[in-house]
């Protein structure tokens, strides 16, 4: 499966499941450390716990993938999971503004899909 597509399941996944503010980036041609970035924001600890969990579920049904890494905790307010091609950040709120990851990569000429 491509990666674009890829991408846009897992990010359907997160928007079924009430994630809020999702950002899809495109990091080509630069494909440094992924062709996309995923972002999404949960409401509180549960709720990442819940986004992340069926985010690796999903995934692991649906195309037999597991993320090749994990970092991070819902408790912490950060997850991360690395597909390869497609790296899926989850943020509490507070962590979000603080580590500002989309502006790293120029957000406003890489965004794909903004759903807030």
């Amino acid at each position: 499966m491509p990666s674009l597509a890829f991408a846009h399941h897992i990010v359907d996944l997160v928007e079924d499941r009430k994630a809020e503010d999702i950002l899809l980036l495109d990091l080509r041609p630069d494909n440094i450390i992924a062709d996309f970035f995923i972002i999404c924001t949960g409401n509180n600890d549960r709720h990442l716990r819940a986004l992340t969990e069926t985010v690796r579920q999903d995934v692991k049904e649906q195309f037999e993938k597991i993320p090749f890494t994990n970092e991070g905790t819902a408790e912490n307010g950060w997850a991360v999971m690395d597909y390869g091609d497609v790296v899926v950040h989850f943020f509490s709120g507070e962590k979000r503004a603080y580590y500002a990851l989309e502006a790293l990569w120029d957000a406003a000429s890489r965004v794909m899909l903004r759903i807030q």
